[in-house]
């Protein structure tokens, strides 16, 4: 019998036994490990939902080890076996890159939707050492790389599951045994999908299409998608398919971040209670900061968080300004976010490859340098699985009182990106950092604006939103000032990462 490995809390407890309930249903037993072949029919759509904290992220890591352990296979979107015939199979997704990155570092091998909606094509030389990685076959013998690169790659495998991760250990480039993309034409199996309150109906519907067997995980006191009316996408499936849970006070005792964040349920805290709470807390918890000004040097990797455009590109100006960054280009180490690719419909074999990369709206990217060709940026993809990219590239800098942004450089099409410095809370949904910074005068607008979004004041949305991106630290900004660097712009760090060779250097668009 496959039970958890850790004790639950009682909602928690209750939730597993629902969810494993439906997958008997679709012909999963986790109990006896009894898998019936899929059929289309599955069970449908069910939701776990619940505040930060309530351990939505444990319960999905338990699950897909039970799944594991009664013989489901997993796809991971960066490889997809032709010899998985009748096995069972299960897709664990969140929207954005850094969300999937989150549970791979806990040890949940998860990828994008983008990833799962486009399959990679291989080359039939390089497939034979992925199918040998998988178990499906004998070492093969490949020209030009030795026993050890392949035992280099078989090593790496057996800690990571990435195959391109170990055809990168073994020495090769993405460009060497990925040829391309295909849109995913059969549908798959069981889909778990982590911050599920991120999506907008064409991405549930495309789901739906792929998984017979769909399972949610979010959070409803967070924002909801823009253009969907303040509702997210599980809010209107039944009851009995909602599984909510409360918070998990034994497994995050004394956080005084979920503190706060739980502290914003309260009908009846106004604006100001709340900074006088955090500025307690702050006195007795180095876990919180009241800060008096903005800090540069978390900038390149950590955005600040806001809730106005004016003050994000006021903020990011004024972090070009005290890197004396060039307005006519820009320097290694910026951060930027991919805002779309912007490729004519003949070039949509290109587009299907700079998304499944990582290079879709929101993903944050580190500039590494320009690329051989004019226009070509290479970067870095935060989060994504293979991070190393060269693309062609338009960058906009948005300027202060101007409508119109500063392109520095650009090719005539490709990705696009603005610059990352800071980010709007609506678009940091689905990240987390060891650090945050919130500018608290942009929330102090919201409050007395007064605004309600889904029966809530939207200042309070905004900032359990922004209060449960920080991990180890938040910094709650309450004066608009910036600090000077204590440092350049750094990429060192990016260039070692194993995964640098992966570049697409050679798929030029």
């Amino acid at each position: 019998m496959n039970v958890p490995s850790v004790t639950f809390s009682e909602d928690q407890a209750a939730a597993f036994d629902s969810v494993a309930e439906m997958l008997r249903s679709a012909g999963v037993d986790m109990d006896d490990a009894l898998l019936k072949p899929p059929r289309e029919a599955g069970a449908g759509v069910m939701a776990v939902v619940g505040k930060a904290g309530s351990g939505k992220t444990l319960l999905l890591a338990e699950l897909y080890q039970a799944l594991v352990a009664a013989g489901v296979a997993v796809v991971s979107g960066d490889y997809e076996s032709r010899k998985l015939g009748d096995k069972r199979t299960l897709a664990i997704l969140a929207p954005t890159n850094k969300a999937a990155s989150v549970l791979r570092l806990r040890g949940v091998p998860a990828t994008t939707i983008h990833r799962i909606l486009y399959t990679p094509v291989y080359d039939p030389e390089y497939e034979r050492i992925a199918e040998w990685l998988m178990g499906n076959g004998e070492e093969p013998e490949i020209e030009g790389l030795t026993e050890t690169a392949l035992q280099r790659a078989k090593s790496f495998f057996a800690g990571n599951k990435s195959i391109p991760g170990a055809l990168a250990a073994a020495g090769l480039r993405g460009s060497d045994f990925i040829t391309g993309w295909k849109r995913r034409e059969d549908p798959l199996d069981i889909g778990f999908v982590d911050e599920s309150s991120m999506l907008d109906d064409k991405q549930f519907e495309d789901l739906k299409d792929i998984f017979p067997t769909l399972l949610l995980f979010g959070d409803p006191a967070q924002l909801a998608p823009v253009k969907q009316s303040g509702n997210m996408v599980f809010e209107a499936l039944p009851a009995p398919r909602i599984l909510e849970l409360s918070r998990v006070h034994r497994q995050d005792a004394d956080n005084p971040i979920l503190d706060l964040a739980h502290a914003l349920g309260d009908p009846a805290l106004e604006f100001a209670d709340f900074e006088r709470m955090i500025e307690d807390v702050a006195r007795r918890d180095e876990r919180v900061v009241w800060g008096q000004r903005v800090e540069v040097d978390l900038m390149a990797r950590s955005p600040v968080l806001v809730w106005r455009n004016a003050t994000r590109i006021k903020l990011i100006n004024a972090f070009r300004k005290v890197h004396a960054a060039p307005e006519d280009a820009l320097l290694e180490g910026e951060p930027l976010i991919c805002d779309g690719i912007e490729l004519p419909m003949k070039h949509r074999k290109k587009r299907l490859d700079l998304e499944a990369r990582g290079l879709i709206r929101g993903a944050q990217v580190i500039y590494l340098g320009p690329g051989r060709k004019p226009g070509f940026s290479r970067l870095h993809v935060l989060g994504a699985e293979d991070p190393q990219v060269s693309a062609a590239s338009i960058v906009k800098i948005e300027k202060p009182d101007e409508e119109e942004p500063f392109i520095p450089f650009a090719a005539r099409m490709g990705a696009t990106f603005l610059h990352g410095a800071a980010v709007t809370i609506h678009k940091a949904q689905g990240s987390q950092w060891d650090t945050v910074q919130v500018f608290a005068p942009d929330l102090f607008v919201a409050a007395r604006m007064g605004r309600i979004e889904a029966g809530q004041a939207l200042w309070k949305r905004l900032a359990y939103v922004a209060i449960t991106r920080a991990q180890e630290r938040l910094i709650w900004v309450v004066r608009n000032r910036l600090s000077k660097p204590t440092y350049a712009l750094q990429v060192d760090d990016l260039r070692a990462s194993p995964a640098a060779t992966l570049t697409l250097e050679s798929e030029e668009i």
